[in-house]
Parts: C-alpha cells; sequence; structure tokens
C-alpha cells in the first residue's frame, strides 16, 4: 500500500458550496477584540445556503449612521455599555422609535449585566434576546444566529405575504371596476408588473378575441395576442407562434395545454382559467429578478383571478353593447320616421367633441353618447305628417310638437337603468334656452342639465345644415353667425365657443356622414 495521501481536487463550479447572497450582520461594540472572536466564531456559517455578512459598528453613533443607511441588517450584536452607560439601549430606541424598523433582531450582549437588568430591559425595551459574554460561548453564539435569523426569515416572509395580499386586493379591485377592454390589459399589465417590481416585456395572449363563446369543438383553438407591452407592443392581433419563439413558445404551449404556470429563468408563462371563454395566457418577459416562493404564490392566485376578471368584463361589454344597439336601432327607427338621413349619428359625433372639450369624463362622455338616440323618443305622440309637411305650422301643430319634450320624459323617468334616466332628462330638457326662454318648464343657465345643453347644440346645428321638408340647408357662414347671436341666450355661452373653436370638425362630421349634398 502506498504511503502517499492523494487529495481530491477542489471543485470550484460545486454548486452546492456557494451560498446564495448573505445575511448582513452589525456588531455594535467598543472592543475590537469582541468584533473579531464573533467573525473568527461564525467564519463557516451558513443557513439557508447564505453566509452571514458583518458590518462593524465601534459607538453607539457609528451605528445610528449605519443603521440610516442600511435597511438589510437581519442582526444587530448590540453591546450596551460603550461611549455611554446605556449608548446600546439608545441604540435600540432608535431603531424601534426612529427608523420604526422592527423587522431587524436585536441581541443585546452585555460584560456588566447589572448596568442593564434582563428583566428591565426585556419589559423596556424591544430586544429580542439578552446574552452576557461571559455565557456566549462559541456554540451559543452559533445557536442564537440560528434561532434569530429563523424568526428574521418567518417575520419577512409574513410582511411579504401582506403587501402581497394588499396587491392583489388591490389588483383584483381596480381591475374589476375596469369596463373598457383595453384599460383592462393594461390593468392586467401594470398590477402583475408591480407585483414583480417591474418587468420589461408583456403580453395578454387570449383566444376569447370577439367576446365570450360557448367552448365546442369547433370554437378557435388560435391563441392571439390582445395586447402587450415592451417588445410586444402594438401586436394586437398577431397569432402567439408568430410572436413568442423558441423555449419561450414551447412554455406557453405546455402552459395552454397543461392549463397550469410554466416558470423559466427570466420569464413567466401563465394559463388563466375562465368560465364563459376557453381561457388565457400572460405571458412576461425580462423578470428584473429570480422569482422567489412568494412571487410564484403572488402569480399563482392573480392568474386565478384575472381571467374571471376578464369575463366580466366581456359580459359587461356584450350587455352593454347589446343595450346600446336597442337603443341606436330604436332611435334609427324615430329617425326614418320623423326625419331623414344620418342626423343621430352626426350629433353623437358632434357631441363626443363638444363634451371633451367641456371636460367631462370618458363615462360621461360615454353616457351622453349612449343616450342621445332616445332625445326625440317624444315624437311618437306626435302626429307623423306633421313633420314632412312643407307648409309652416300652425300654432296648434307647434304646440303639439313642444309636448314631445314632456312626453319622451314620462316615459323613460320610471326606468331604473342609469342611460334612460339619463335619456329621459335629455328628452325633456333639450329644447330649454340658457336665457330661460325655451321649454316645457323654461329652465335657464345651469338648471339645465349639461347632457342637455350639449344635444341641443348639436340637434340645432345639424337641423341648420341640413334640408328637411319645409327648409334649405344653410350655408356654414349663416350658421356661425346664428350661433353667435345666440351666444348666452339660446344656447350656453361656453359650448357655443367650443362649436366655433371646432368648426371644421362639426364639418368633417356632415361630410363623413353626409345623406344630401352639404351647401358651403
Amino acid at each position: 500500500m502506498s504511503d502517499i495521501f492523494q487529495f481530491a481536487e477542489d471543485d470550484d463550479d460545486d454548486e452546492s458550496n456557494v451560498a446564495l447572497g448573505s445575511w448582513k450582520v452589525l456588531i455594535v461594540d467598543d472592543e475590537p477584540e469582541v468584533h473579531a472572536v464573533t467573525k473568527l466564531a461564525l467564519s463557516d456559517f451558513v443557513f439557508e445556503e447564505k453566509n452571514l455578512e458583518f458590518v462593524s459598528a465601534y459607538s453607539g453613533a457609528e451605528a445610528r449612521k449605519i443603521l440610516s443607511s442600511s435597511c438589510d441588517i437581519a442582526i444587530v450584536l448590540l453591546d450596551v455599555v460603550m461611549e455611554t452607560d446605556e449608548a446600546g439601549l439608545e441604540v435600540a430606541q432608535f431603531i424601534r422609535n426612529d427608523l420604526k424598523n422592527h423587522f431587524t433582531r436585536i441581541i443585546l450582549r452585555t460584560g456588566q449585566p447589572g448596568q442593564a437588568p434582563e428583566r428591565d430591559v426585556i419589559i423596556n425595551y424591544d430586544i429580542n434576546d439578552y446574552k452576557s459574554k461571559t455565557e456566549l460561548t462559541a456554540q451559543k453564539l452559533f445557536t442564537v444566529i440560528i434561532a434569530t435569523l429563523r424568526s428574521y426569515r418567518d417575520i419577512n416572509l409574513i410582511e411579504e405575504n401582506r403587501i402581497g395580499l394588499e396587491k392583489i386586493i388591490s389588483a383584483s379591485a381596480n381591475l374589476f371596476t375596469i369596463r373598457s377592454l383595453e384599460y383592462f390589459i393594461e390593468g392586467i399589465v401594470l398590477q402583475l408588473s408591480s407585483l414583480l417590481g417591474g418587468t420589461k416585456d408583456a403580453a395578454y395572449i387570449t383566444s376569447a378575441v370577439a367576446g365570450p363563446e360557448p367552448i365546442t369543438e369547433t370554437a378557435p383553438k388560435e391563441f392571439f395576442v390582445f395586447a402587450g407591452k415592451g417588445e410586444y407592443e402594438n401586436l394586437e392581433g398577431r397569432l402567439l407562434t408568430d410572436v413568442v419563439k423558441g423555449e419561450k413558445l414551447r412554455a406557453c404551449k405546455r402552459a395552454i395545454a397543461r392549463r397550469e404556470l410554466v416558470y423559466g429563468d427570466e420569464f413567466i408563462a401563465a394559463f388563466c382559467r375562465g368560465k364563459t371563454t376557453r381561457g388565457s395566457l400572460l405571458y412576461l418577459s425580462g423578470l428584473p429578478r429570480k422569482l422567489t416562493y412568494s412571487d410564484k404564490k403572488l402569480i399563482e392566485i392573480f392568474s386565478q383571478n384575472v381571467q374571471l376578471a376578464f369575463d366580466n368584463v366581456l359580459l359587461m361589454k356584450d350587455a352593454e353593447d347589446t343595450q346600446r344597439e336597442i337603443i341606436e336601432r330604436l332611435g334609427q327607427a324615430l329617425e326614418d320616421n320623423f326625419s331623414a338621413g344620418k342626423h343621430v349619428q352626426r350629433m353623437v359625433e358632434m357631441c363626443k367633441i363638444i363634451a371633451t372639450a367641456h371636460g367631462l369624463s370618458e363615462n360621461e362622455t360615454h353616457m351622453l353618447k349612449s343616450a342621445l338616440p332616445l332625445h326625440d323618443i317624444g315624437k311618437l305622440k306626435v302626429p307623423a305628417d306633421i313633420f314632412t309637411q312643407s307648409e309652416p305650422l300652425s300654432s296648434e301643430q307647434r304646440s303639439l310638437i313642444e309636448e314631445h319634450a314632456e312626453y319622451g320624459y314620462q316615459l323613460l323617468k320610471d326606468s331604473r337603468r342609469p342611460m334612460l334616466q339619463v335619456a329621459a332628462i335629455m328628452a325633456r330638457e333639450h329644447h330649454e334656452f340658457w336665457d330661460g326662454n325655451g321649454y316645457p318648464r323654461k329652465l335657464k343657465g345651469d338648471e339645465i342639465h349639461i347632457f342637455s345643453r350639449i344635444t341641443s347644440i348639436a340637434d340645432v346645428y345639424d337641423a341648420l345644415r341640413s334640408k328637411v321638408h319645409h327648409k334649405e340647408a344653410w350655408p356654414v357662414d349663416k350658421v356661425k353667425a346664428y350661433f353667435i347671436e345666440q351666444k348666452g341666450k339660446q344656447f350656453d355661452p361656453q359650448l357655443v365657443d367650443i362649436v366655433i373653436d371646432n368648426f371644421a370638425q362639426f364639418e368633417a362630421i356632415q361630410v363623413q356622414y353626409s345623406d344630401q349634398q352639404i351647401i358651403q
């Protein structure tokens, strides 16, 4: 047998020996020997694949300075007596009271137990452990550090889960209040990015591109990009297989096929189950960091709920589209019966311009546009031949026509639907004048609902620019002069200014939705 011993070469690539990060420990003591001994005793310490990183402070003042600039210190090994008899206790109070730091664990070490009695310190200070330097052997120091780090780890995990839960609740609340599909997708990307600390690229990919459909064998199986950011921005409508390649595409297909979450080193493919759709895929790449267990749990919860919100948006959109289509068809029927051409379409477009310029919100503008087709519903009570006769109206006929405003209101006012309630107000007030000389109630100024004031302007503008049975269309200059003349009389003066400023856009609408020759 050979007397020569051969040693195996160190494997620098052995990942099992590589610590993944470190736990930061602040040693606060005015004796340099204490620092040296502590570092020596814990030199080979590893907990959860992380070693210890030591930071030294030799006075209470120095410790406060370090703590003020470092928020990731796990443990403070704190001496009591340094530049003053209570310097260590003042540092403890500084950590808890001034910095509001209740995560860093504080282990008080003292060589003079009588100077800071253990009972008094534990009761009066938020100290996590109290040790006498004489009793703190290397083994006991190792044990107390292990126990304290476990406590620090668990406290931080609880805090991460609390923050994550708040984000999930906030995200769910925000997403379930969004009705626009475009804003909904933006909300998804924003909320999920916030959960992960930001992402470079993201896409929301779904087969439900037109709305909720029953899942059948013939339902489309292709998944399309519905919206995205970064690399996937402006790729709406493109097939998944066209925008994601290689390993990432295989991960997306696996997530869809197995209805699960698939994680890569810097990407996520999260399948989102749906009830009214085939489900969707949240795909994110360019992650800012390696995902933790908490991150993955948050993504799992988020993906489970986000599709429910998406389905809700689709169902709400379908209901609103149905309601709006019914109102539009009814409005078109009224228009066909009492006027000609695309009067309501032109009014809707003009009202949108006025409402936006006046500062109405997107929801308010949407409500105005949706209710507008019913503003003349009261004409159902008026004989249709009055509107088609070419000779001037008699006073009796004019009175009969004026009754349509009140009749339209009475027809709609009992509805509990906000859109129909708005339509009732518009039906009643769109012939009121700013100066109080309109009908049916002689309202004036701000007593008239802003929707009604806007509708009045669009109605009159289009009526003047259109040829009807009893008159020819007015030329542009004459219409402009009329609005200037009626500023502060028939019309809200602020809205008239908007009309004058946007005359070119109004005329473009007349051309785009023309049903007769436009007189310039």
